[in-house]
């Protein structure tokens, strides 16, 4: 009897320690938690983090270190360049308020949806000078740091000077760039820049080779040349680092990267780099549970996270339980809901017609949407909402509306493998992040990206242009607001986070990723609010995907209910989700990557966190 009751004890554990497995999360983690009591510096490559750490170590803010940590990874093309496009949320503590930085390119000159269809595209082009929209990361680097920062640009850019005139490239780089060397060809200063065994087995650098770039330590001498004569003549900092974006926009580089795109068939003009500029902008905000999470505006998915939030609200996560069956399926359903809506009403604000924020972020909007939610099927034809309606207005596209699923990018990838991997590599293709506070109270939360490998090189500036003209849309009948125009920007996936809570920063994160970006993103901030997990815990905690959405990338496909989960996720949760009408697929590392800062009031100190998912780390001190 003693052994049956001791049997009946060690079960009755044993299922209470299960039941609880929902609710907790791995208490060790494969990478350390940071700690810095002064400053934290996190980004996607050690070299660039260190970067960071240099310029705080002289001195500078988190703003001078995080536009060093920028500046670096574009050098080392981590997987963007200086062509691309910069968006970032800061903190400034002067003022107890969060700005946001709008530093993406525009379509060029003749970039109409006519001419594309015209050379019979479908969509923008994913590579090659017809691919680019301007360069936004030189100005966007140079508006922060003139605005925010207290450092010289000649300081901030010491460390990617020095890496230009030549640094070790690490493997994951020189590999990409030797996959993709015949696309490399059809570009002559690409092949010039990133083939320098041309003819050889292997044309690209090797990893751990020095890699030299003197066409873009060239252009970055530029820039200091024209900040350091803007001293002399006792221009203030910020009056120098400006005469600098000047140069770029205005000057000899302009001049230079319009020839060398036109050559190569491209459209941007001096007048469209002299015309474009970067915007400081109001960030949109939603309240969950009390805390502030902020966003960039619509010209980003952002604000499908604030969105989400709203509607799941409306439900007990925690009681759902961690990666239960119900948690996956209701945050799934939630954030379909908002995507559907991203994929229908995201767009350029500074163009007509005016996007339906208010309606999209109310919180009876959001409540009514989530009484769409079928909780024991997926919905794989879920569509817009009308946030006209919570507006007090009508919708002006309500017969584009109606005919939405039948007839836009009803495109469906097939589970053939190679097609499946081509979908995927599109889906969550990645740039970096860059994480950065200082003791002062200043935080960065940055996600650039753009002019990645393989990058056509805009003449002899050695700087490769974006690819971003590929997130437009050609037809208003996918998305009224998002149709190419000259002057226009893409909405793009690029989206930091800054969480706010009593008026004090609270967490700092972003992520690389494309479209799965503010997916794993909402489940790392509901780690840490719902779940109690530390940043680094939240960084590796298990993720899903949901391939439901329209991509933002090449043919902009979807897979309706298309479920990535990890692969240790037990068998019991696999069945339950397939007999819920989900296409399961598995990846051995779903969390990101991520990378974090948290803010820990009751010491005064930084945690610091990125999964372990590639060599996304930082340091702190």
């Amino acid at each position: 009897m003693r052994k049956f009751f001791l049997s009946i004890s060690l079960l009755s554990i044993f299922i209470m320690s299960y039941a609880q497995s929902f609710n907790t999360f791995p208490v060790t983690t494969q990478k350390p938690p940071l700690h810095g009591r002064h400053w934290m510096a996190i980004t996607g490559k050690p070299l660039a983090a260190t970067a960071g750490a240099m310029i705080f170590d002289r001195g500078g803010n988190a703003v001078d270190a995080a536009c060093a940590m920028l500046a670096a990874s574009c050098t080392m093309w981590d997987v963007l360049s200086w062509g691309g496009e910069t968006q970032a949320l800061i903190y400034n503590p002067k003022t107890g308020k969060v700005l946001a930085i709008n530093a993406l390119g525009v379509a060029p000159t003749g970039a109409t949806a006519e001419f594309y269809k015209s050379k019979g595209y479908k969509y923008p082009p994913e590579y090659g000078p017809l691919a680019a929209v301007t360069p936004g990361t030189p100005g966007g680097l140079m508006v922060m740091l003139a605005e925010y920062g207290t450092m010289s640009l000649r300081e901030v850019l010491a460390p990617a000077m020095e890496m230009a005139a030549g640094y070790p490239m690490e493997a994951q780089t020189a590999n990409s760039i030797e996959r993709a060397k015949n696309r490399i060809k059809d570009w002559p200063y690409s092949a010039r820049v990133f083939l320098p065994h041309g003819g050889e087995e292997r044309e690209a650098p090797s990893a751990g080779e020095v890699f030299v770039q003197k066409d873009l330590l060239a252009t970055l001498t530029k820039l200091v040349e024209a900040e350091q004569q803007a001293l002399k003549k006792k221009k203030s900092r910020r009056d120098a680092i400006y005469a600098a974006y000047d140069r770029f926009y205005n000057g000899d580089i302009a001049a230079e990267f319009a020839r060398g795109c036109q050559e190569q068939g491209g459209l941007i003009t001096k007048e469209d780099l002299a015309g474009w500029q970067v915007k400081i902008e109001e960030p949109l905000m939603t309240e969950y549970k009390g805390i502030e999470v902020y966003k960039l505006q619509q010209w980003t998915q952002g604000p499908v996270m604030l969105q989400t939030l709203n509607i799941l609200e409306n439900f007990n996560l925690k009681e759902l339980g961690y990666n239960s069956t119900r948690y996956i399926h209701t945050l799934y359903q939630a954030m379909n809901l908002a995507f559907a809506d991203r994929d229908f009403y995201y767009g350029d604000p500074s163009f007509p017609p005016e996007e339906p924020m208010q309606g999209l972020l109310s919180k009876d909007y959001a409540r009514e949407r989530s009484k769409l939610i079928n909780p024991d099927r997926n919905d794989p034809a879920v569509r817009p909402g009308d946030p006209y309606l919570f507006e007090g207005k009508v919708n002006p596209f309500s017969t584009l509306l109606d005919s939405w699923q039948a007839d836009a990018r009803n495109i469906y990838p097939s589970y053939d493998p190679e097609q499946y991997s081509s979908f995927m590599s599109k889906f969550q293709s990645g740039t970096t992040s860059i994480e950065a506070a200082d003791e002062e109270g200043w935080v960065v939360s940055v996600t650039p990206s753009g002019g990645w490998v393989p990058a056509c090189i805009a003449g002899n500036t050695g700087i490769g242009m974006s690819q971003r003209m590929q997130s437009f849309v050609l037809d208003a009948k996918e998305n009224p607001f998002n149709v190419v125009e000259p002057g226009k920007r893409p909405r793009v996936t690029l989206t930091p986070t800054l969480a706010m809570k009593d008026g004090k920063p609270l967490l700092s994160f972003a992520k690389q990723g494309g479209d799965e970006q503010d997916q794993l993103l909402l489940q790392f901030f509901l780690n840490v609010v719902e779940f109690g997990m530390t940043v680094q815990e939240a960084c590796e905690a298990p993720s899903f995907k949901t391939l439901q959405m329209y991509s933002s990338f090449g043919e902009h496909e979807k897979v309706p209910g298309g479920l990535v989960l990890n692969s240790a996720m037990p068998s019991w949760v696999r069945k339950e989700l397939a007999a819920m009408g989900y296409r399961l697929s598995f990846q051995e590392r779903t969390s990101g990557p991520v990378n974090a800062i948290g803010f820990d009031r009751a010491h005064g100190t930084f945690w610091g966190g990125s999964s372990n998912h590639g060599e996304d780390y930082g340091i702190g001190w």
